[in-house]
């Protein structure tokens, strides 16, 4: 990490600002080029400027300038920050500039924030919580991925690790020092802390994924027979024509999907082909997706018609359980429907039963509000943080797996070395020790800029 690297920090297209980042040894040197300044700015104070190509020309744009010395910057080196308007040719002739001088690369995705990290100044939760927070879309992702980036993940993950390490000092001290008598109490004290810093993981980590379905968004699924309003439904909850509606059955032949923000958590919603034996081999295929679609949803709104009711077809009462809601569309064309007694036992394991008509929006309101209850319920943050990602929990298993291995083990020797293992797990999630192999991976969606 000794080139210097720049790039366009700020979205790319029109916009009112552009800012671009310089990083790096000849960061100081590139800005006084471009600028035709004899000297750099104060550190941290604003100045305005105007930009230059390097190799003679007339001025590009006016703007501010601002500079960071190492260590104080977000990377850690010299970093340069330049504050230009936002217009397609300023950017392009910008980077053009930036581009000419001697020494400068283009910084690659994700590469100043890796060098952040390289540097001490982020641990890989919060690079994790950076890039979160760069995506979401709802509030209670936005809260999350800041709380993430915080550190509120490295703290309960640095605390847990280092009670691990004063367990194995002890241990090997035990083991060092086997001629001498050490207290007993204080060893039963160590395999006490243990075993509780077990209990804590695996409380941790009965979260119903919770954290990682707050990043992706609660998926629900439309079901039920043709022709009872299931596009309409979507449709309607969406406030926009999301899925072609048609009085012709067997219209939806594949999953037609998109996203909701319910009181800020986010939901990714799918209509499906209707159920029924298939009339050929694109819909038999259009069936078994949503089958398909069902088994892997958080929720199932199960879609009939009040015009049909009480009759609920088998396909039907075979998708209602306890995460699936009941509609009852198509209320308005048969008032009469809501007195007639249902099949208590087929209703009774469905978690809700919602009259409504996607026509006339009657009912809609009392249908996102339970949807929305449901998200919160599944989704919203409690007082400790959420894991948010399948790697912290495959490290997190994998501390816990050496704790259980401690705790049966009578070998001193053996012992220490489950706990060394543990508490090596634990550190990658942060990326104390060796996370080399991961580091690609966890960098390469992040933008350019960033």
């Amino acid at each position: 990490m000794t080139d210097t690297i720049f790039a366009l920090s700020s979205g790319a297209g029109r916009a009112g600002v552009a800012v671009f980042r310089l990083s790096g040894p000849r960061a100081g040197a590139a800005l006084l080029v471009v600028t035709r300044r004899d000297r750099l700015p104060a550190p941290r104070r604003a100045v305005r400027i105007s930009l230059w190509p390097p190799d003679g020309g007339a001025a590009i744009d006016h703007g501010l300038a601002l500079w960071f010395p190492e260590p104080a910057s977000f990377t850690g080196e010299d970093v340069a920050e330049l504050h230009l308007h936002g217009g397609r040719a300023v950017i392009a002739a910008a980077l053009a500039a930036l581009g000419a001088v001697a020494g400068l690369r283009l910084a690659e995705p994700g590469e100043f924030t890796r060098r952040a990290f390289a540097r001490g100044k982020l641990d890989l939760t919060a690079v994790e919580g950076m890039a979160d927070l760069v995506a979401a879309e709802t509030e209670a992702q936005r809260v999350q991925a800041l709380r993430q980036m915080d550190g509120a993940l490295a703290r309960l993950y640095d605390g847990w690790r280092e009670r691990l390490l004063r367990a194995l000092a002890y241990l090997e001290a035990e083991i060092d020092f086997s001629d001498q008598d050490l207290d007993d109490e204080a060893t039963a004290g160590v395999r006490s802390d243990v075993a509780a810093l077990q209990q804590e993981i695996a409380g941790h980590l009965a979260d119903r994924h919770r954290g990682e379905r707050l990043r992706e968004g609660l998926s629900i699924v439309i079901l039920g027979p043709p022709n009872v309003g299931k596009s309409s439904v979507l449709n309607a909850l969406t406030k926009r024509d999301v899925a072609i509606v048609s009085a012709l059955a067997g219209t939806t032949r594949d999953s037609v999907e998109t996203h909701l923000d319910l009181d800020g958590l986010p939901v990714t919603i799918a209509d499906t082909a209707g159920l029924r034996e298939a009339a050929d081999v694109i819909e038999s295929e259009g069936i078994r997706r949503a089958l398909a679609r069902a088994e892997g949803a958080d929720l199932k709104l199960v879609v009939t018609a009040a015009t049909d009711w009480p009759a609920l077809a088998p396909e039907t009462v075979a998708l209602l359980d306890s995460d699936a809601l009941l509609v009852v569309n198509k209320c308005d064309l048969r008032r009469d429907a809501a007195a007639i007694p249902s099949r208590g036992d087929a209703i009774s394991r469905c978690r809700a039963v919602h009259w409504v008509s996607a026509t006339t929006g009657e009912g809609l309101a009392d249908l996102v509000a339970a949807l929305a209850a449901a998200a919160a319920e599944r989704l919203q943050p409690g007082g400790a943080p959420a894991l948010t990602r399948a790697r912290h929990r495959e490290a997190l298993l994998a501390c816990g797996d050496g704790l259980a291995r401690f705790l049966d083990q009578p070998a001193a020797e053996l012992a220490a070395e489950d706990l060394r293992l543990a508490a090596r797990a634990l550190g990658r999630i942060t990326g104390r020790v060796d996370v080399e192999d991961l580091l690609d991976v966890i960098f390469r969606d992040f933008c350019i800029g960033k």
